[in-house]
């Protein structure tokens, strides 16, 4: 079982040594410098010495290996969050990089993977627990003595790749490394103990993010050839009443994920992305479905993507594949959000979940368990035999006021269940209680949309307080500017984080390291250009001046206004050779062009050019392999 450990850095210059007291004897788990080798002994001393070895710390994320050496990626501080039937949950709050080799090896591009990794895992929200297999729902918890991380759900198993070196040394060496291996899953996790009604409760929301297509808002899209969506989400509603006899039980999922087609918004400084559907492959589609009806049961399509303009080839190509599948299991919903609930109704959604019960989803239940008090193990009493599966176009704003609504309809009828409340009485005719379940679900928004965005949801006004105010929809237009800049000059480091720490691009065989400006030098020097028609237009303005230079000082302001002008409209029509693309991972739908000089024949660069056709078996690999275009 893994467990909070006792590293040593210093007491050997030839390893790193870290120490789990909870096995008997303490088992040592050395790795060895530079290579990174791995052993494992065990120790028939005092176990009480290993805590003045070193520093005590929550665990291992992983174990990575860049251009030139290895680096041991170490929790240094977790922040507990709750428990789920008495089982710690932590987050993680700040980790540190171990080099197995001399720092003054490193060179720049190492510096830049570094970069990219400790962004990635300062700003991702991660999560883990040493008794509890986080990557699962409760329905599909295996109660089996042993390891959390063989039970895993690979989809939600984020530091899969990075625990790697570690998984295979328990396969094929020695399975006592398993103390050691401790799944996180990036995502959500609220866990509240409260009373409401009198009854003491803990009240649970956890959100998981596939590592499967992962990535950022315009840069992963739709789905792959293995059948992973992009922004797959999975959000598990949990109440527990804590001092019942039996300790009942209640979990109701719900999933959220890109429209499964092939299909993608081509950044080109414009507010709107280029739009362009690729296919709507038969096998690719009903593979992602059979996957889903495998996990879930029958499934509950709702489609919010808008009924017109720029979202309607995305739902016509949504709605051609399910009408290709055909399956009696796969049920479509569409419901034109933005038109339901104009003028802020959103209390409009309520048309949806009549629809969805029409449909028989109310059918398809929730978990309910209890615990034996004597054998200590739980017992299902119902099972959760659907899903409802929502997406709009990002699977973000709309999808989240959508599924906090369908959560607190859930909800009602968890603690009617339970006897917590009458048939007549609603949670929501309590405030506090009221603040603390929309709070907790616009918090959880903010954090899926912060992973796939970069900025918090929108619509979260509605999500909070219930009713659509003025001021939010001000946020809204503040964050959607924001998420215009984010998603054209700064997501592609993004993006090459998600692909760098998922092992889908893997250093040590890149020959030439992809992150020099290859551009012309036109298209580099066109920004400076604009700058510095700025900056003179600024210094004709306000700089002193005689009265007898007006004339030349407005031919000089004319000049750079044209100067400006002219760098502007290039940038513009231009487009794609200014966005921030990502540089490790191949695109599918944009690839490196030459740029030739005319009369010279020599190559003077490269700029992004579109696809005519999608190459879809870039994305979407395994851990740990290489992608090749």
């Amino acid at each position: 079982m893994s467990a909070p450990l006792y590293v040593s850095t210093t007491s050997s210059s030839t390893e790193i040594t870290f120490t789990n007291n909870l096995t008997s004897p303490p088992t040592v788990l050395h790795i060895s410098k530079p290579n990174g080798e791995i052993s494992v002994t065990k120790n028939e001393d005092d176990q009480d010495k290993f805590s003045l070895l070193g520093q005590s710390v929550p665990g291992i994320l992983g174990i990575v290996k860049l251009r030139i050496g290895k680096y041991v990626i170490v929790i240094t501080k977790s922040e507990k969050v709750g428990y789920i039937r008495g089982h710690a949950v932590y987050k993680i709050a700040d980790f540190e990089f171990i080099a197995l080799r001399d720092l003054a090896n490193r060179d720049k591009d190492e510096n830049v993977y570094l970069s990219l990794l400790k962004q990635h895992i300062k700003n991702g929200p991660m999560y883990f627990s040493y008794t509890w297999d986080l990557t699962n729902c409760m329905q599909r918890q295996k109660h089996i003595e042993g390891s959390t991380w063989k039970m895993a759900d690979e989809r939600f198993f984020w530091n899969k790749y990075a625990q790697g070196e570690l998984i295979e040394h328990s396969l094929n060496v020695n399975s006592e490394v398993d103390n050691f291996i401790l799944p996180v899953i990036y995502g959500y996790v609220n866990l509240t103990k409260m009373i409401f009604q009198g009854v003491p409760m803990t009240v649970g929301l956890i959100s998981r993010r596939s590592r499967f297509r992962a990535g950022t808002r315009y840069f992963s899209r739709g789905i792959d050839q293995n059948g992973n969506v992009s922004n797959f989400n999975e959000t598990e509603q949990i109440v527990i009443l804590d001092e019942s006899p039996l300790i009942p039980c209640y979990s109701f999922v719900q999933t959220r994920g890109s429209v499964p087609v092939y299909w993608a918004e081509i950044n080109n400084l414009c507010y709107k992305p280029k739009l362009k559907v690729f296919d709507t492959a038969y096998d690719t589609v009903q593979n992602h479905f059979k996957q889903q009806k495998e996990i879930y049961g029958k499934n509950f399509c709702v489609n919010l993507v808008n009924q017109k303009g720029h979202e309607l080839p995305v739902k016509s190509a949504y709605e051609s594949a399910i009408k290709m599948l055909n399956d009696p299991d796969v049920m479509y919903i569409y419901f034109d959000f933005h038109h339901e609930c104009r003028g802020m109704k959103w209390h409009r959604v309520q048309l949806l979940i009549d629809k969805l019960i029409d449909l028989g989803a109310d059918d398809m239940g929730w978990y309910e368990s209890v615990t034996d008090p004597e054998k200590h193990i739980e017992i299902p009493r119902r099972t959760q035999t659907g899903v409802v599966r929502t997406n709009c176009m990002d699977c973000l704003d709309r999808t989240n006021v959508v599924q906090s609504m369908l959560a607190g309809w859930t909800l009602q009828k968890f603690l009617v269940q339970a006897k917590v409340l009458g048939s007549n009485e609603k949670w929501e005719d309590d405030p506090n209680f009221a603040f603390f379940f929309r709070n907790v679900w616009a918090d959880n928004a903010d954090a899926i949309s912060k992973a796939y965005s970069g900025t918090g949801a929108l619509k979260t006004d509605f999500t909070r307080t219930g009713k659509r105010t003025k001021k939010g929809a001000l946020n809204d237009l503040m964050n959607s500017i924001e998420r215009y800049a984010r998603n054209n000059f700064f997501d592609g480091p993004r993006q090459d984080a998600y692909d760098l720490f998922l092992g889908n691009h893997l250093p040590f065989e890149v020959v030439e390291p992809p992150f020099g400006d290859h551009r012309p030098i036109l298209i580099q020097s066109m920004p400076y250009v604009a700058y510095g028609a700025v900056l003179m237009i600024g210094a004709a303005i306000y700089l002193p001046r005689g009265n007898d230079a007006k004339l030349s000082i407005q031919m000089f302001i004319g000049l750079w206004f044209c100067v400006l002008a002219y760098s502007l409209y290039f940038i513009s029509s231009h487009g794609l050779a200014y966005v921030n693309w990502p540089r490790l991972v191949p695109m599918d739908y944009v690839s490196e062009q030459e740029v030739v000089n005319a009369g010279t024949g020599r190559i003077t660069g490269w700029v992004m050019s579109e696809k005519n056709k999608l190459e879809t078996r870039i994305r979407g690999l395994e851990e740990g392999k290489k992608r090749t275009e």
